[in-house]
């Protein structure tokens, strides 16, 4: 199978540029990053997205609006994101399974529940066990942040709820400045978190119906696992299965091979 690394460029409807990464031929399968990543810094998502593609697939990985070679100014709401990502699954073929990895799973749900072409969805430890409204007080704190312009207030606060040592790493790393910066990417994982934790996450996911398989770390939080069986619970047929991975990360051969035989199923599915 081809494989094409060189970055490409792509206009959304909005006149947003897109950077994005080709791998393989065939059917389409688009990763959709959680909070922070770009390609540049995502070598498990690259490597992923690479086996995926020699396994007979056209594998995408993008920088989201507002990341790597992305630019983009104004505010960066999940409307606008998910017109990133419609058009980036057009660049895959018209259609396309989505990989979300943590927040990334929360727009993946959204971009399904919009109507999108998308013919199924693997998720991996998606943040969205809470709906007692919190998340969305939360995510209604950070956008006031953001528009407020306070950016470092804003990344710290988005990151209240991560393991103080996660923080205190990337505070005291010298790319704390760049992650400031890039806070307003931030905005789209925020609101469709948000819209993740309703009450009601049965009506909330009612327009999610494609297949769904849901993964979580062999070593991980227990906060992933409920929200693994949060979504399980309330989508039809969802399925669940942990898979080799820590730190709320996977191993790339197992997750290229677990996406590649998921996305095998619905080709050859009558």
């Amino acid at each position: 199978m081809t494989a094409t690394t060189a970055t490409q460029f792509l206009s959304t409807t909005r006149g947003d540029r897109v950077a994005y990464a080709r791998y393989g031929n065939g059917p389409g399968v688009v990763f959709v990053t959680g909070a922070g990543p770009d390609r540049a810094n995502d070598p498990i998502t690259e490597r992923t997205a690479q086996l995926v593609g020699e396994a007979g697939f056209t594998a995408i990985t993008w920088d989201r609006l507002g990341r790597g070679e992305s630019p983009a100014s104004g505010a960066l709401d999940l409307d606008r994101e998910l017109d990133a990502l419609a058009a980036v699954i057009d660049a895959a073929g018209g259609s396309a399974v989505l990989v979300g990895h943590s927040s990334g799973s929360s727009i993946a749900l959204a971009a399904v529940n919009r109507g999108m072409p998308v013919d199924g969805l693997v998720l991996w430890e998606a943040p969205i066990a809470d709906t007692n409204g919190d998340t969305g007080e939360w995510a209604a704190e950070f956008e006031r942040l953001l528009d407020a312009g306070e950016l470092e207030n804003a990344q710290l606060w988005y990151m209240k709820d991560m393991p103080p040592e996660w923080v205190e790493g990337a505070r005291a790393s010298g790319a704390w400045p760049h992650i400031v910066a890039q806070a307003g990417s931030m905005r789209a994982d925020a609101q469709s978190m948000g819209w993740a934790t309703g009450d009601d996450p049965t009506a909330t996911f009612a327009g999610v119906r494609v297949p769904v398989l849901i993964l979580a770390g062999t070593e991980t939080f227990d906060e992933m696992i409920a929200s693994s069986q949060l979504v399980v619970d309330s989508i039809p047929g969802a399925r669940q299965e942990r898979l080799t991975g820590a730190h709320h990360s996977w191993e790339p051969d197992a997750m290229a091979a677990r996406i590649a035989s998921f996305a095998t199923e619905l080709v050859t599915q009558p």
